[in-house]
């Protein structure tokens, strides 16, 4: 009984990790990531559309990002998208091809991505604790309602703060993690 009632706030929790691991992935760290690319939309004939879908994207050095668009006429629309974008590059053309060239980090601007990074964590840790007080609170209700016995709400209870501690535990790894890679030179 216990587990069906916690499952849709595992879910939930989830959700939140997954949400986080995305707002990580575009930021960018020393290397060149195609994934800092994932929340920039381009002009797609008025339809605002993810460059991964307008164009191949490779990375062909450490440092550098290969954007080749499937139709050339694309190339402005791309390059514009990158510009307007909070990426901090400007984008190079040929004409056919446009080349985001990653220059290293300061420390400065490392130290700066490592507090972000941290921020992301600690609102996601908010989130979890949101959600485990969503839990506790309908458990509760179940309980002054007789649906469940003072008993299945503790068990409830305790399996709502395992649950807790494990995805903030999850969360302080993936923050350590990304700390390392944005201060690894």
């Amino acid at each position: 009984m216990a587990s069906e009632l916690t499952k849709p706030y595992e879910e939930k929790m989830k959700k939140t990790i997954a949400a986080l691991e995305s707002d990580y992935g575009t930021i960018r760290a020393g290397r060149a990531n195609p994934h800092v690319l994932d929340k920039i939309m381009v002009d797609y004939y008025g339809t605002p559309t993810p460059i991964n879908q307008v164009g191949n994207i490779t990375v062909p050095e450490a440092r550098l990002i290969q954007i080749q668009p499937w139709d050339a006429s694309m190339v402005k629309a791309i390059e514009k998208a990158i510009n307007m974008s909070e990426l901090g590059i400007n984008p190079n053309n040929d004409g056919k091809v446009i080349r985001l060239v990653f220059p290293e980090l300061t420390e400065e601007r490392r130290v700066e991505l490592t507090k972000d990074v941290k921020k992301k964590a600690e609102t996601s840790k908010v989130a979890i604790r949101n959600i485990r007080r969503d839990a506790m609170d309908s458990f509760k209700k179940m309980e002054k309602q007789k649906e469940i016995t003072e008993d299945e709400l503790k068990d409830l209870e305790d399996d709502t703060q395992k649950l807790t501690d494990k995805f903030i535990a999850e969360i302080d790894k993936k923050c350590e993690e990304k700390c390392k890679d944005i201060l690894a030179v």
